[in-house]
């Protein structure tokens, strides 16, 4: 929300919440900025009756009648969720329905963000527009969870602070299908055929008790955890994500950490090695409110593209100038 009400070229028109104690407040008070005049609902129609250019859905779960009803509707979408990164991933019944939403409204859907998005598809579009042979494409992902993440997301979601014991009876499906939906859509797009993907994950213990942001996690707990993706041609990797996520690089075992940012290697008749870092200052609350812009800003800078695109659900390389146009005016 921050994004969009302090973007010239955006007007925020209405905001749904899923909580009640967030109804009825200012969208400013919602995210830290002064009052807008915009009050927060939990009625998904007095949003569209607002007639939004573009809804920014970034809800923790997927409520599929809703997606249907904005696009039936006529208001395009732009999402972090998984579930549209690729259309050719999506269960048939499932990208069927979605799809006819978009034929009766004459409206797109597209989802993005910075990891999966930008880190694994749209820069490798670039990147890879050098080469003639690609032996490898290898992305390595780096990030200092704590001030990207609130307290609940590291201990809830992600699993921190748990005994090793613990953390291997979580699920990571969701995350583990997400990057091979991502990756999917580069090697459609570079027109190599994969025949499928190899995950493995790994956990790294905290040699010391580590403040999370009010919790202390104990020492011997997970600190650090990784999981390698690799899209297989012939049994051997072609495209490849790891992800090297913590909260102290103070681990058992040493893992070779980066700050946060990426590294991305490719290995072909043009070689390339870079690394992409983020010259934030050190001051914690700075790094917490830019850190998150990393996946905000790439849904936001979308929606032009998007409100502009054919019907359907888009993916990157529908999309490759996400900030090419900025003219629309009403969005959620």
């Amino acid at each position: 929300m921050r994004a969009i009400i302090e973007h010239p070229a955006l007007e925020l028109v209405g905001v749904k919440v899923y909580s009640g104690n967030k109804a009825g407040l200012d969208a400013g008070d919602l995210c830290g900025l002064p009052p807008t005049g915009i009050k927060a609902t939990r009625d998904i129609g007095d949003v569209l009756a607002l007639k939004p250019d573009c809804v920014v859905y970034m809800p923790e779960s997927t409520d599929m009648d809703d997606v249907c009803r904005i696009l039936e509707s006529g208001t395009n979408i732009s999402t972090t969720r998984a579930e549209f990164f690729n259309p050719d991933c999506m269960e048939p019944a499932l990208r069927q329905r979605i799809e006819a939403a978009c034929t009766r409204g004459n409206s797109s859907i597209h989802a993005t963000g910075s990891s999966p998005g930008f880190i694994t598809e749209a820069l490798p579009i670039v990147l890879l527009s050098l080469q003639r042979r690609l032996d490898l494409l290898a992305i390595d992902e780096y990030a200092n969870c704590i001030d990207g993440c609130s307290e609940e997301m590291l201990l809830g979601v992600m699993g921190f602070g748990e005994t090793p014991e613990a953390f291997a009876k979580r699920s990571h499906a969701d995350r583990d299908v997400v990057f091979e939906h991502s990756l999917a859509v580069i090697a459609k797009a570079i027109g190599l055929t994969l025949d499928g993907f190899e995950g493995q994950g790994e956990i790294a213990l905290t040699r010391h008790p580590t403040r999370l942001h009010s919790t202390i996690i104990e020492a011997g707990t997970v600190g650090g955890q990784r999981y390698t993706l690799n899209g297989l041609v012939d049994g051997k990797p072609r495209l490849r994500f790891r992800c090297n996520w913590f909260v102290t690089s103070e681990l058992e075992p040493a893992w070779d950490l980066r700050d946060d940012g990426w590294r991305v290697v490719v290995e072909g008749d043009t070689p390339l090695d870079i690394s992409i870092t983020f010259p934030i200052p050190s001051d914690r609350e700075e790094r917490q409110l830019v850190l998150p812009r990393l996946t905000a800003h790439r849904p936001v800078n979308a929606i032009a593209s998007i409100c502009s695109a054919s019907p359907g659900i888009l993916t990157t390389a529908d999309l490759p100038q996400v900030f090419a146009r900025l003219g629309y005016t009403k969005v959620h």
